[in-house]
Parts: structure tokens; C-alpha cells; sequence
């Protein structure tokens, strides 16, 4: 008798092999299947309701699987690439899933009849080399020169990303804004620079772009109102000092003896308040924003002196204003100077909807700017942010690599063609494996029909056929129920999404393949909470 050998913890689940491996990809498919039908102008959106009741309603891929809550090992990897392709490129997060899951479903029959998972991985790679370079030969270049038209490029790119959104039906107008937004910042394009205000109430077409910094007015104390709320040619105090009276924190302890000595220290403590209401006031700034909270006694005192203040303004719009109207942001009131102090053209305070918002406007050194979104329900308002976030990432990836490819599912038919072409010329099981991913890239389009209910066969035939005589820009149409030249329609994507969704799919695939065990330990971890008891750790 063989003495049976425990190697791991007991309820250690571990499996391995085929079954395995099948396993993971079918996870797979089912994760492409929650987000499979947001793809697309036709797409639907999903709604989201978190533990806490939140609910989320949404278009947008990464967002989609952020939400979900996945467990399953291998299917994470799919919300891994969702992720990194909504930080990298900002759009195409449902294709980029979408893609690696089709991938696995037109590799798992091969996996079945036991064809090594190395090969097949040998053949994605080469496969995704041929299509990187087919995408470079066929981008078309942008002419940067040319303002107007290096813009209206922009434009396009911005609408086709905007497409599938809700905001599908405005987006000539969202496309104008972000375009604009986009352009005012400075060679980095920094992403924080671009503020999101949102502001319920009114409709959509109210939004607006503010050259400049916006940001919600905040708490106040007495004497607020009687500040003037409109300045021309205003210099900006930025500050990080409490302008109020202090509480005592610490326990000092004074031990005094008569009232007089009392009055002094109260006085002391009054006229370090004065020294630096003074010497703010004598700077000559007529606006003041601080970090930290300023009192009802300053408020007053900036009030009698016609000086506008606001106190606990959050960080990141402080460094906004701070881009925008240059200064610095001092830590004492002594030492202002003229060089430390922000400048604008236009100060004002205004109202939109329901909130206050103070604006400052022609700054000299404007690298900033503010979207004012408006529109009725808050998870619609949130799902407006999401959707020019995405927008707004096209547009900068747009400024940065200059080629784009026509959208619509034209490329994923052109790389289809290239690669059944190339598989003709090879002999061995490459042959089958690159041809099965040449039919696995015509998910696009055909989900594209799929999701506008388009009779999906038809239409990819038409498209064979279009490809087949050379016509590399031909791709599905949604308002026309048919197909045509996307790259004369003007649905534009920047090369950059294919090529990182591309690469990001078959990297996915790949690794997904290259696993053949997992080992789960279930009961170790801290998923256990202790039981809990009837206080003092006694028992119910």
C-alpha cells in the first residue's frame, strides 16, 4: 500500500489540463457577453447597482467592468485590459474586450483537438505583428499645417468617440467643445488641467467651455453679500492661511491677575488677525481665495474694502487658478508682492442652476479650462463626464500620434482580409490558426449589425466582397442599413486605439492560453469575518 501523500492544505481546489484551460476561456465568454451589446452607436447601456444602492448607468467598457465585481481569475485579466485601454487611449474599451474574447472562442476548437497552447500562441503573436504593420501602412497622415483642417480632423475623431454615447444626439456640439478644450492647454496636454463642474438642471446644449477657471462657490460667512461679485483687471491673492481666530489647541495654560492683562492677550490675539488682513488688503489684490477657512471677521473686513474672498476653495482648483492666472500660493501674509499675485482680465460671480460659480476670465497664461456640464438626472450628468473623458483622451491621443483609420468595423474587415490572404501562403497548423483569427476580427462589424439589428451575414458578405476588390475603407453604415466608405463619412478613430486594443486582445488571449493549472486555496485568506457575537464576544 502507497501512503497517500497530502501535499496542500485540504479544501485546496486545484485543476489542470484541457478541461482547465477551457474553463478559463469559457469565463472569458461570458464577461465579453455582459458588455458585448454596448458596442456602437446602436449600443445599449447597462445599469449598475452597487452594494450601497448606487445605481450607475453606462456606455463605457472600463466603467462596465469596474463595476462587476469579478472573481474569476482568468476573467480578470479581461477587466485588466479594459482598464489599461481606457487609461492609454480613453476609447475603445468594449472593442478591446470584445476582441480578446473572440480570440479564445475561435481558438478553443483547436484547444479541444489538442493542438499546444504555444503554438497557438506563436501564431496570435505573428498574427498581431502583420496587423500593427498593415495599420501603419494604411493610417492616413494628418496635415498638421493646415489649422482648419488639422481641426475639423479633431472634430470628427471627437464625434466618432462620442457615437455610442448617450450624448450621441448632441454630439456636434460636444465635439465643438472638446475640441476647444482641448487646444487651450499647452504641448503636455495635462489631463487635470480640464476641469468637469457638474450642475444639474437645464439641458444639455447648456453646457459650457470656459477659457479659463470655474469652480462652485464656496461656504461663506456674514458679510459675504455686500462684496462686489464683478472685477476688470483684478490681481488674486492665492493663500494657505486660516484668516480667522484660532481656538486654542493646545492646553496652554496663562495665568493672569488682573482684566488688563486679559484684555491684552485677547487684543494680541485680535491685531495678529488685523496685521495680516492689513497687509493682504495693502498688496493690492482684490480677490483672495485660501485654502483654509476665512472667518466671519475677514469677510467683513475684505466686504468694507471691496475685496472679494473665498475660503476653503479645494485643492485642485486652486492649482487650476494658480495655472491659469499665474502667482503663487503663499503660506504668509507677509511678502505679497506684485510678483507673487494671479492676474485676469474678468472676475465674476454667477449663478447656473441651482449653485454660484465663480469664473475667471482672459487670463493671460490661460493652459486651463472648465467644462460647465448641465442636464437633468445626476447618473445622466455622470455619464456626460464619462463619455467626454473619453472624448477628450481621443482628442489629445489624436494631437499626439497623427494618424487615424476609418471607423465602422473598416479596419477589422481590412486586417481580416490581409490575414486569410496571408494564411493561403503558409503551410501547417499556422494556417488554420492565423485563418481563425482572421474570422475572429470580423467581430466587430458583425456585432456592430448585431447590435443596430442588422442582419449581420449579409451585410459582412457585401464587406467581403468591397475588401476582396480593394476597397480597404469600407465598413458597416448604421443610418443607412448598409455598408459604405467610412473614411468619407468621416467616422474617424485615431490609428493608436486599434493598435493598443490589438495588442492589448492578443497579449490577453495569450496569457489566458499560457495557463494550465490553477491552484485555489479556499480557506486560506481573510474572506472569513469572525462570527459576530452578542457584544464581549459572547454567543447568541
Amino acid at each position: 500500500m502507497q501512503p497517500q501523500i497530502v501535499l496542500l492544505k485540504e479544501g485546496t481546489d486545484s485543476s489542470q489540463g484541457k478541461p482547465q484551460l477551457i474553463s478559463n476561456i469559457n469565463a472569458c465568454q461570458s464577461i465579453v457577453d455582459a458588455v458585448r451589446t454596448t458596442l456602437g452607436p446602436r449600443g445599449m447601456d447597462k445599469l449598475i447597482v452597487v452594494k450601497n444602492g448606487k445605481a450607475t448607468i453606462s456606455n463605457d467598457g472600463a466603467t462596465i467592468m469596474k463595476l462587476l465585481d469579478v472573481v474569476h481569475p482568468a476573467a480578470k485579466t479581461l477587466v485588466d485590459i479594459a482598464k489599461s485601454q481606457d487609461a492609454e487611449v480613453g476609447d475603445g474599451t468594449t472593442s478591446v474586450v470584445l476582441l480578446a474574447g473572440e480570440f479564445l472562442k475561435h481558438i478553443k476548437p483547436y484547444v479541444e483537438e489538442g493542438v499546444h497552447p504555444r503554438v497557438i500562441i506563436r501564431s496570435i503573436r505573428k498574427c498581431l505583428q502583420l496587423c500593427l504593420e498593415k495599420i501603419n501602412e494604411i493610417s492616413i497622415k494628418i496635415n498638421k499645417s493646415n489649422a482648419t483642417e488639422f481641426r475639423s480632423l479633431l472634430e470628427k475623431c471627437a464625434a466618432t468617440a462620442m457615437s455610442s454615447k448617450l450624448i450621441s444626439q448632441q454630439r456636434v456640439f460636444f465635439s465643438k467643445m472638446v475640441v476647444d478644450a482641448v487646444l487651450l492647454l499647452d504641448e503636455l496636454l495635462p489631463l487635470n488641467m480640464i476641469g468637469i463642474k457638474k450642475v444639474q438642471g437645464g439641458g444639455l446644449e447648456d453646457s459650457m467651455l470656459v477659457a479659463g477657471v470655474a469652480f462652485k462657490k464656496t461656504f461663506s460667512y456674514a458679510g459675504f453679500e455686500m462684496q462686489p461679485k464683478v472685477y476688470k483687471n483684478c490681481k488674486i491673492a492665492l493663500l494657505n492661511i486660516e484668516l480667522e481666530l484660532k481656538a486654542e489647541r493646545d492646553n496652554a495654560e496663562v495665568r493672569v491677575d488682573n482684566v488688563k492683562e486679559y484684555q491684552q492677550i485677547v487684543d494680541a490675539e485680535w491685531n495678529i488677525l488685523y496685521g495680516k488682513l492689513q497687509k493682504i488688503h495693502e498688496s493690492g489684490a482684490n480677490v483672495v481665495l485660501s485654502k483654509l477657512p476665512i472667518g466671519d471677521v475677514a469677510t467683513q473686513f475684505f466686504a468694507d474694502r471691496d475685496m472679494f474672498c473665498a475660503g476653503r476653495v479645494p485643492e485642485e482648483d486652486l492649482k487650476r487658478t494658480l495655472k491659469a492666472c499665474g502667482g503663487a500660493v503663499m503660506t504668509t501674509a507677509h511678502d505679497l508682492k506684485d510678483s507673487v499675485l494671479g492676474k485676469c482680465d474678468l472676475f465674476e460671480e454667477r449663478q447656473i442652476g441651482g449653485e454660484r460659480f465663480n469664473f475667471f476670465r482672459g487670463c493671460p497664461n490661460a493652459k486651463t479650462c472648465t467644462l460647465i456640464l448641465r442636464g437633468g438626472a445626476e447618473q445622466f450628468l455622470e455619464e456626460t463626464e464619462r463619455s467626454l473623458h473619453d472624448a477628450i483622451m481621443i482628442v489629445r491621443r489624436t494631437i499626439k500620434s497623427d494618424a487615424v483609420v476609418a471607423g465602422g468595423g473598416a479596419i477589422e474587415m481590412e486586417l481580416s482580409k490581409m490575414l486569410r490572404d496571408y494564411s493561403r501562403t503558409i503551410a501547417g497548423k499556422e494556417q488554420l490558426l492565423i485563418s481563425a483569427i482572421a474570422k475572429a476580427l470580423e467581430i466587430i462589424p458583425r456585432q456592430l449589425c448585431d447590435n443596430a439589428g442588422f442582419d449581420a451575414t449579409n451585410i459582412l458578405n457585401k464587406l467581403r466582397q468591397k475588401h476582396a476588390q480593394g476597397q480597404c475603407w469600407y465598413g458597416v453604415d448604421i443610418n443607412q442599413e448598409d455598408i459604405s466608405d467610412n473614411y468619407a463619412l468621416c467616422v474617424w478613430e485615431p490609428a493608436i486605439i486599434k493598435i493598443n486594443a490589438l495588442t492589448a486582445a492578443t497579449e490577453a488571449a495569450s496569457l489566458i492560453l499560457s495557463v494550465d493549472e490553477t491552484i485555489k486555496n479556499q480557506t486560506s485568506g481573510g474572506d472569513q469575518q469572525p462570527q459576530m457575537g452578542r457584544g464581549m464576544g459572547r454567543p447568541m
